[in-house]
């Protein structure tokens, strides 16, 4: 399977599903309460933006030390960097088909109203100071432990660190609406999972077996791969809810009114 057949068919086709659903219910009128739904197709670009930037030397890094490497025949061969370009589009529809599911399920799940949250700043900060020692853990692990810890390491690493800034800024915000936040995580992220069956069986792309900790569901998914599916969509469902929640905006206002000083 090429790695344009696996997008094709494991990504652009649930893209075009959840597009006519979106497009139905928008015509149908039905509402996203708690959420400015205006916005979703322009956080949703956000996130593609910040996507392609953040993700794009840290791929480039793994492809380089030979953490992940493609099969040469079922890639075009067009690179930017070390990184075959099925790779950067894989990014962008990643961050549409999670940010559309998460839409998909904002008009659907019954979620606590805005006037029912409670401010916790307590839980704010333990949240984070525990978020701040994994990512110390972890950030330890890929640079003094064996190569085995290379990929699970850096995964955390880098994916910690932009996840720190959104649990100090709206952790109780999360918590408020834990159920679309979990549902947003869990379905794309137990699906691309298993996807990754798919190309990892028909050599699409292949994972080092001496840079990971071998751990395997179904003896051929690494458990790295699960955690680098789950973190993804961990980072797109945390900055969908807080960035479009009307709870978020007004924190959000609140700080840009005492000049951002202090913390949100």
């Amino acid at each position: 399977m090429t790695y344009f057949n696996f997008l094709l068919l494991f990504v652009v086709i649930p893209i075009l599903v959840l597009i006519a659903i979106t497009w139905f219910d928008l015509r149908a009128g039905r509402p996203t309460p708690g959420f400015d739904a205006k916005k979703v197709p322009l956080i949703i670009f956000v996130h593609v933006i910040l996507a392609l930037t953040y993700t794009t030397p840290w791929d480039n890094y793994l492809v380089a030390t030979g953490v992940w490497y493609y099969n040469p025949q079922l890639v075009t061969g067009i690179t930017i960097g070390y990184v075959p370009i099925e790779e950067y589009i894989f990014f962008v529809v990643e961050t549409i088909l999670v940010g559309l599911w998460w839409w998909f399920l904002a008009k659907r799940l019954s979620l606590p109203a805005p006037e029912t949250f409670q401010r916790n700043r307590k839980g704010v900060y333990g949240t984070t100071g525990i978020l701040l020692l994994l990512w110390a853990f972890f950030t330890f692990q890929f640079f003094f432990a064996g190569d085995e810890w290379n990929y699970l390491g850096i995964i955390f690493a880098w994916a910690l660190l932009p996840i720190l800034p959104q649990f100090l800024f709206g952790a109780d915000i999360l918590w408020h609406y834990r159920k679309l936040v979990f549902w947003s995580i869990f379905v794309p992220g137990l699906y691309l999972s298993l996807t990754d069956i798919v190309a990892l069986n028909a050599t699409t792309w292949q994972i080092s077996k001496d840079q990971t900790l071998g751990i395997n569901f179904f003896g051929i998914l690494p458990i790295e791969e699960v955690a680098f599916f789950f973190i993804t969509c961990v980072l797109i469902g945390f900055g969908m809810t807080l960035m479009l929640s009307n709870i978020g905006w007004e924190r959000f206002s609140a700080w840009r009114a005492r000049k951002f000083k202090g913390l949100p």
